[in-house]
């Protein structure tokens, strides 16, 4: 009930070598760090962006070369419907991603897969894995340790943090995101907040039933199982798992606890 295969669906998850399907779920949390720091990073190409430093102009990443966004002709369809599209001299960049004006890139260790856009004020510190036809929305702050999957949103001014968005997870303005997991077509509400650390000293710890279980981590905020959803400015507390189909309403806290599949959450 509380294993990795109860919440997920990882058939098509590029990185699901980071679950152990018959671990409990939060377990790719303690493996996130070790899987990212021996992933085999592409090298960036540095002719026009800086290491922490904004972009002057747009940037089109396309087969491992940078290309200026001036030579190119783009068309900003739906980045997660595959209609980013990038053209020179009329001839297209399949599978080329958009890096706007103003986005910065910290760190070698930055993984940008075919078709991303990131917009303008967007903050990636490596390591980043960002799967394909994902958007990294303007003022998006990425800390480190974040890794994505394919056709996620990674919102306006939403922070994120040693975390993983399965494919298609979404969370589209003003989240933060820590020490978490989103499962497949997650989408998050405006506003929503996982909480990853207690006040007190010690491990976070949520119910499950009549028992307390204890997961070991100083640091955990949510786990949400495939097609959950939360609403506007809900909040979650450290140790908080959402099972597939779940619902958190708007404005509402979910204790540290484990919450059954299709559960309602007020």
């Amino acid at each position: 009930m509380l294993t990795v295969q109860s919440f997920f669906d990882l058939t098509d998850f590029p990185h699901r070598e980071v679950f152990n399907p018959g671990t409990d779920v939060w377990k790719p949390l303690d493996d996130l760090k070790a899987y990212m720091d021996r992933h085999a990073y592409p090298a960036i190409d540095r002719s026009l962006i800086g290491d922490g430093i904004p972009l002057a102009g747009h940037v089109i990443l396309h087969r491992g070369k940078a290309v200026p966004g001036t030579e190119a002709q783009i068309e900003y369809g739906d980045t997660t419907k595959g209609k980013l599209r990038v053209s020179v001299n009329g001839q297209p960049l399949t599978g080329a991603s958009v890096l706007m004006a103003g986005a910065v890139l910290l760190g070698d260790r930055i993984d940008i897969g075919p078709g991303v856009l990131v917009e303008t004020g967007a903050m990636i510190k490596s390591p980043a894995i960002i799967g394909e036809m994902t958007e990294v929305r303007q003022g998006s702050y990425l800390r480190g340790y974040c890794l994505a999957g394919k056709r996620c949103v990674l919102g306006h001014t939403t922070e994120i943090k040693h975390a993983i968005f399965l494919n298609d997870a979404k969370a589209g303005h003003f989240a933060y995101i820590g020490d978490s997991i989103l499962g497949n077509e997650v989408n998050l509400g405006a506003g929503t907040k996982f909480a990853n650390l207690r006040f007190l000293p010690g491990t976070v710890t949520f119910t499950h039933g009549d028992d307390r279980i204890d997961t070991g981590r100083r640091k955990i905020g949510a786990i949400l199982g495939d097609r959950c959803q939360t609403g506007c400015n809900s909040v979650t507390s450290p140790g908080t798992l959402l099972a597939k189909g779940s619902f958190l309403m708007p404005n509402a806290t979910a204790r540290a606890s484990y919450y059954g599949e299709g559960s309602l959450i007020r």
